[in-house]
């Protein structure tokens, strides 16, 4: 029986993911290092027989910051058509086809950093420190002053979770393997609100993080138990895809 996925892609390298800067609301490029661990990315886990099969993706989620979509565009899925912004710079051609509609959606955005945009965990801590704030600083439990909280966070994640599930994975989970039906999903965001994502989708609080890293140009795998809806998981390890009839 199919069980559907949703891939979490986080943009590649930037200057400020380099230098361990906090991004939010920033819009800066991919470094050229980025882009092409990037490319390398999508050559070898994007194909018919690949880990990302463009053909079973039913719908694509990519957040509004330009690094988040040019990363989408080196991943080259093979979408026919426009997209929804100017591209970025240029893809390859491929020969791979993927009919799902991207969607831009501010609810992938990243975690917005508020008074802590562009400054580094050892930054915020002195300035914590000299305000007199007893503790480490935890985004997790204290989210970010003049940004966004921790409930905040869930609130749009869990939106968005639930029209993942009612409308991408309900209609084919459980279906037969050789079913016409898929619903994998991908999205194309961050750092944190990825891990974020993460933790909402197995039911975990925020604060019960950070449970989980993703490398900049990483790839993540979300998916269910035992074929069923009420079971979200964490896919640890994912193999490459197989057409039923091949041997």
């Amino acid at each position: 029986m199919t069980t559907p996925r949703l891939f979490l892609v986080r943009h590649g390298e930037t200057e400020w993911s380099l230098s361990g800067k906090h991004t939010g609301r920033t819009d800066i490029p991919l470094t050229e290092n980025g882009e092409k661990r990037v490319r390398a990315t999508g050559k070898a886990l994007v194909g018919d027989d690949r880990l990302i099969v463009p053909h079973k993706l039913v719908h694509i989620y990519v957040s509004p910051r330009k690094r988040a979509q040019r990363t989408f565009e080196l991943i080259n899925l093979g979408i026919s058509g426009d997209l929804p912004w100017q591209a970025h710079g240029a893809s390859e051609p491929n020969g791979l086809q993927c009919r799902a509609k991207v969607e831009v959606t501010e609810d992938i955005r990243e975690w917005d950093y508020g008074d802590y945009e562009g400054i580094t965990s050892p930054e915020i801590r002195k300035i914590r420190a000299d305000k007199g704030i007893d503790g480490m600083w935890d985004i997790w439990r204290d989210g970010c002053p003049g940004g966004e909280s921790p409930n905040q966070i869930t609130e749009r994640l869990d939106r968005l979770i639930r029209q993942i599930r009612d409308k991408w994975h309900e209609p084919a989970i459980g279906q037969p393997m050789d079913s016409n039906v898929h619903g994998d999903v991908l999205i194309v965001a961050h750092g944190h609100i990825l891990r974020a994502l993460a933790m909402r989708w197995a039911g975990k609080s925020l604060q019960d993080g950070p449970a989980f890293l993703l490398e900049a140009g990483g790839v993540g795998t979300l998916s269910y138990e035992h074929h069923n809806l009420e079971e979200p998981a964490i896919l640890l390890g994912s193999a490459f895809a197989v057409d039923v009839g091949d041997k």
